[in-house]
């Protein structure tokens, strides 16, 4: 794709800044309607939090895409979005029995400014589901957490 060599021009990764990462799936499969496989992704984001990568904030994994709010504690954006997806693929791809692909080249990536405030963009993160029409009420949609819950 040409537009993901795109998302990677001026990306800078710093340690202690707040970061919102998206990634979305091959072709927009929704490959996350299935629970167990969207399990196996965050088991892949809890991951990166417990090896000290990153301090995760708050996260919401939709039929098609991740969206991620995260403190980069150490490493490269690029590096931890390498890690997450390809070892997520694997696990998926394993246990759904599929090959190939299962990621999109790149991620979309914004670095919060200092006045911008972090609660907001984590409620809309976790939100997403409700605007999507998947629920009625976001505690009904189980793929979401964040630190302030």
């Amino acid at each position: 794709m040409p537009h993901s060599k795109q998302l990677r021009l001026g990306r800078f990764s710093e340690d202690q800044r707040v970061y919102l990462l998206t990634a979305t799936v091959e072709k927009r499969e929704p490959i996350f309607a299935d629970f167990q496989l969207g399990r196996l992704l965050i088991a892949e984001l809890r991951a990166a939090h417990c090896d000290g990568l990153v301090e995760s904030l708050a996260w919401v994994v939709m039929p098609d895409h991740l969206h991620w709010l995260l403190v980069l504690q150490r490493g490269s954006i690029s590096e931890l979005m390498r890690r997450v997806k390809g070892r997520s693929a694997r696990q998926i791809n394993s246990l759904a029995h599929r090959s190939g692909r299962l990621w999109q080249d790149g991620f979309h990536d914004h670095a919060l400014r200092h006045e911008e405030d972090v609660l907001p963009v984590a409620r809309y993160i976790v939100a997403n589901p409700l605007r999507a029409g998947l629920v009625k009420r976001v505690g009904d949609y189980p793929l979401w957490d964040a630190v302030w819950l």
